[in-house]
């Protein structure tokens, strides 16, 4: 409506223009004039409307028509822009407030990596200084090389174990999300009690072991000599002692499994550097089981000669337990098939069998020690409980996955997916994989 009143003005004043200048016989003149002093007048409200744009006083009260509506909707526009703004920096300063209040370390790091924010708990930990270091790039502050690799790998999906070596000595688990336009969260939380209680724990498992052994040698050697000559022995003596070696046996593979197990944890974070070709390790398997097992067949199928940075004891006895595993729950005339190729994320080893599967309630539980399907099949198979848990362990330090798939009735099979050692290895697998298709 303002638009038609104010329209109606200039045309009033034009016709009122043109009725005094018909009277004084200049009509042209007239109209002239009045649009020049409607010209000079808008001149004015606009100064007056530029003038108060620049400050943040209330709108003036001089302002009509048009310009007055121009002025009261830019004023309200403006009310509500403050009233969103401080209502966004109060949830900012809640959120920041927060974060500062938190036991674990936050940082703020913008698309660059230079750190926006941080609070005390993150500087304690990371010797940063904020707001010091605002604006500077936390791979400069944080001088770990694992630290750096890890940002600048992008690949978050998994947290990073950092040692420092400062003055406080701490095991930081760091892990990092983006949000926004490429900015990064990062949360630094202190382990090193969790750590401690690991060690702890691996300690306890791996003395207890030792100390254990020595007892069950000797156990395990009256057996053997009392065994040896049944002859003389009294018949109701016979199947107790038969059944005491059997177990003692189960008891000392046991304390083998948890004392390989101990070890292996204990050199989880150590860097694997001996290339081991996967082909001729499963082809010395084959020859083992083939040799221990002559009934049961073991089918290889290798379609790629990548190799893989890693322990061959450690990677030995992982693939060991998976096809073992596969023989036990499987029929004898049925064959396990250990297969070795290249996938989409790296190389597959896997092992099959068309045994009795598993349930797939079962599957996420299966690497925990002792964890058992069924006890009465487990105890039947003589087997100790942890030969996931190792397989599992070996896998995390070789960087690699652990993939289970199976179907009552219809069989089982394990993955192990291993990354590519190197750039080179991936043009490799690239061309393998194109002469596979």
């Amino acid at each position: 409506m303002q638009w038609y009143s104010a329209l109606f003005r200039v045309f009033l004043c034009v016709v009122l223009g043109l009725a005094l200048g018909w009277y004084f016989d200049r009509p042209l003149a007239g109209a002239a004039v009045a649009l020049l002093a409607l010209a000079l007048f808008w001149s004015y409200q606009m100064s007056r409307l530029q003038t108060w744009l620049k400050s943040s006083d209330p709108p003036p009260a001089d302002l009509y028509g048009l310009w007055g509506d121009v002025v009261s909707q830019i004023h309200k526009q403006r009310r509500v822009a403050a009233e969103n703004e401080t209502r966004l920096q109060s949830l900012v300063d809640y959120l920041l407030e927060s974060f500062a209040s938190m036991r674990d370390g936050v940082v703020i790091v913008d698309a660059q990596g230079a750190i926006k924010w941080c609070n005390d708990m993150a500087a304690e930990m990371l010797a940063l200084q904020f707001p010091e270091d605002s604006g500077q790039a936390i791979t400069n502050l944080v001088r770990h090389p694992d630290f750096k690799s890890y940002v600048s790998a992008g690949d978050y999906a998994d947290p990073l174990y950092l040692y420092t070596n400062g003055d406080s000595k701490r095991h930081l688990q760091v892990i990092i999300t983006r949000f926004g336009k490429g900015d990064s969260l990062l949360f630094v939380r202190d382990v090193s009690e969790r750590v401690r209680m690991d060690q702890a724990r691996r300690d306890f498992v791996g003395n207890v072991s030792h100390e254990l052994r020595t007892p069950l040698t000797v156990i395990t050697g009256y057996l053997g000599t009392f065994l040896a000559n049944t002859e003389r022995l009294p018949d109701y003596l016979l199947k107790p002692l038969q059944q005491m070696d059997q177990q003692a046996d189960r008891m000392e593979n046991l304390l083998k499994d948890l004392l390989w197990l101990s070890r292996i944890e204990s050199e989880e974070r150590d860097e694997k550097r001996e290339s081991i070709d996967i082909k001729a390790l499963l082809e010395e398997l084959k020859e083992e089981l083939t040799a221990a097992h002559p009934r049961r067949r073991v089918l290889l199928r290798l379609s790629a000669d990548g190799r893989v940075s890693g322990d061959y004891r450690e990677l030995y006895s992982a693939i060991s337990n998976l096809v073992q595993n596969a023989m036990k729950y499987s029929a004898d005339d049925t064959p396990v098939t250990v297969g070795w190729r290249v996938g989409p994320d790296g190389y597959y080893l896997s092992v099959r069998d068309q045994g009795i599967g598993i349930d797939r309630a079962h599957i996420p539980r299966l690497t925990e020690r002792f964890y058992r399907v069924d006890d009465s099949r487990s105890s039947a198979t003589g087997g100790t409980g942890l030969g996931l848990a190792i397989v599992k362990h070996v896998a995390a330090s070789h960087g690699a996955r652990l993939q289970i798939e199976s179907e009552p009735g219809k069989g089982s099979t394990f993955t192990l997916v291993f990354p590519p050692e190197s750039s080179a290895e991936k043009v490799t697998m690239t061309e393998q994989r194109n002469g596979q298709c």
